[in-house]
């Protein structure tokens, strides 16, 4: 996969990127399953066009709608338009929705939020995936807990591509022995990587944050133990995930541009690293 080259479709695409961006905290509310459905199609609508500039087949990329502070009608809604899995960010959130909506038997959780050893519990019990594995005695919590659940999970490792401070995730340079150590654990599905980039309506740093993870994946798929599978790139929010689609992504996680702009300020849900559960 290689980035997309200087010229007009880069100008263009650094135009539409930076209109996302400046609707973070003001996307309209979605309120009808007809309000989803539209939301939806613009967003399938916005990844195709990312795929036909970089080369890629649409069915490459999954989209994760992320339903965080969403009501559980609100997600009903979402379900009736179509989706049938979910992005949630806090495990209690996800395990508690989980509960609510037992009765939707092919609706499925993946939690992407940073994990606290023990809340791996509620993780082991209700998601179908977790994007956020970013230490040992993490991946040892989730093994016991999933064990005791008769159970395995697919997990993205999280890698910190910014090195800011203030996000959760491996650096980079440390991920290869992290991945040497996860054969050990049974019950954890590696499927590949999940970042968050640099919030910038500049798209130039954002992009260096996903080029960064791809070329990690691109050189550790070379040595990666047996088992462990590097094909997922999670990279790509409401604001730049037509970026991460040009430069590998395989799932983007949209919230706001599918649910509307949410009243909870974003620290509340990314929060800084060593600062309690995300």
């Amino acid at each position: 996969m290689s980035s997309l080259g200087p010229g007009r479709a880069a100008d263009e695409v650094r135009l539409h990127s930076s209109d996302l961006h400046d609707l973070h905290g003001r996307w309209p509310q979605a309120e009808s399953m007809e309000d989803f459905r539209r939301n939806l199609a613009a967003v399938r609508t916005r990844i195709a066009a990312a795929c036909r500039r970089a080369g890629r087949d649409p069915a490459g990329v999954r989209l994760l709608p992320v339903s965080k502070t969403k009501t559980e009608a609100s997600i009903r809604l979402c379900y009736a338009a179509g989706c049938r899995l979910f992005g949630e960010n806090k495990p209690q959130e996800a395990h508690r929705k989980w509960e609510a909506m037992a009765d939707l038997t092919d609706l499925r959780w993946s939690v992407i939020g940073h994990l606290q050893t023990n809340k791996a519990k509620l993780v082991a019990r209700c998601a179908a995936e977790f994007q956020a594995l970013d230490s040992l005695r993490l991946a040892e919590a989730l093994e016991r807990r999933l064990q005791a659940e008769g159970r395995g999970l697919d997990v993205l490792v999280q890698v910190n591509t910014s090195e800011e401070a203030s996000k959760y995730g491996l650096p980079p340079d440390e991920v290869a022995a992290f991945l040497r150590e996860l054969p050990a654990f049974s019950a954890l599905r590696v499927r590949g990587f999940m970042t968050l980039a640099l919030l910038s309506a500049d798209a130039a740093p954002v992009r260096r944050c996903f080029v960064r993870l791809r070329e990690l994946r691109d050189q550790l798929r070379q040595e990666a133990p047996d088992g462990i599978m590097l094909d997922e790139l999670s990279m790509g929010m409401s604001g730049d995930y037509e970026i991460a689609i040009e430069e590998g992504a395989t799932i983007v996680r949209v919230g706001q541009a599918i649910f509307g702009a949410r009243d909870t300020p974003d620290s509340h849900y990314w929060p800084s690293a060593g600062k309690g559960t995300g």
